[in-house]
């Protein structure tokens, strides 16, 4: 039997774990109802950027934005919390279409695996010695040796979570751009990442696997001791987030690349 078509301006409020996002769950469900998600319109996701990606994921191609208001302890994907004016609030968010990357990654016995991010797919070192990674564009071997604790390809959406804190540049979310950035880069050791097209498809080679072990994670997704991975943008799926336009996704970068 097919879904019912969501009632106009219906509400599905999800929540995570936290004290406070179950506390703010409750309170706007007895200001506005709570619709199931299959019949909403707007998904409203309480918590902080972990629990929004989860609800990316969770919602990727049901074509229901997802609005998010912060009630943890890092809220970049998340709009302002207030609980009063929310339907008005929802009326005038501007909403952005997020593409994830697609991950393969195949282990030690050849074994393909498969994730989605829309943060970032990340190698990184599993043990006390170093990664010796290759790095190839498009087919073609762009560095053939990177010594480091990991290497990280991050979407727009995710350059300001791990990417940032590894120094890597804040791209703004509709740029057609990956940022590929080195953790603790060592040899290189001038060597500070790249920005490629998001067409653009990356291959990391392992170098001395048994010895250097790695472990790839897409998100919340990880595997471990892996011998490559391959990532691009996936242009078969994507998920809607909303965000208020006095604190829109734009003003946000710019403010974060002024900070001092």
């Amino acid at each position: 039997m097919a879904d019912q078509a969501p009632k106009a301006g219906a509400i599905s409020f999800i929540a995570s774990d936290a004290a406070e996002a179950q506390e703010a769950r409750t309170r706007f469900q007895s200001l506005y109802g709570n619709a199931e998600p299959q019949g909403a319109t707007h998904i409203v996701a309480l918590g902080g950027d972990g629990f929004m990606l989860q609800t990316l994921h969770r919602f990727m191609n049901s074509g229901k934005p997802i609005y998010g208001m912060n009630c943890g302890t890092v809220g970049f994907l998340m709009n302002e919390y207030r609980s009063d004016g929310l339907p008005e609030r929802l009326r005038r968010a501007e909403t952005t279409t997020l593409r994830p990357l697609a991950m393969t990654a195949w282990d030690e016995r050849d074994k393909p695996h498969y994730a989605q991010a829309f943060n970032e797919v990340s190698v990184l070192r599993q043990s006390y010695q170093a990664a010796h990674l290759r790095i190839l564009i498009d087919g073609k071997v762009r560095l053939a040796e990177l010594v480091c604790d990991g290497l990280l390809v991050s979407t727009p959406a995710g350059s300001t979570a791990y990417n940032l804190s590894a120094h890597g540049p804040i791209v703004p979310i509709n740029a057609p751009l990956l940022a590929l950035t080195p953790i603790s880069p060592f040899r290189p050791r001038l060597w500070r990442g790249a920005l490629l097209p998001d067409q653009a498809t990356v291959r990391i080679e392992v170098l001395e696997p048994a010895k250097r072990p790695v472990n790839a994670v897409a998100d919340h997704t990880e595997i471990k001791s892996v011998v490559a991975v391959e990532t691009r943008q996936d242009g078969q799926n994507e998920a809607l987030i909303m965000f208020d336009p006095d604190h829109s996704w734009d003003e946000r970068i710019l403010a974060e690349q002024f900070r001092y």
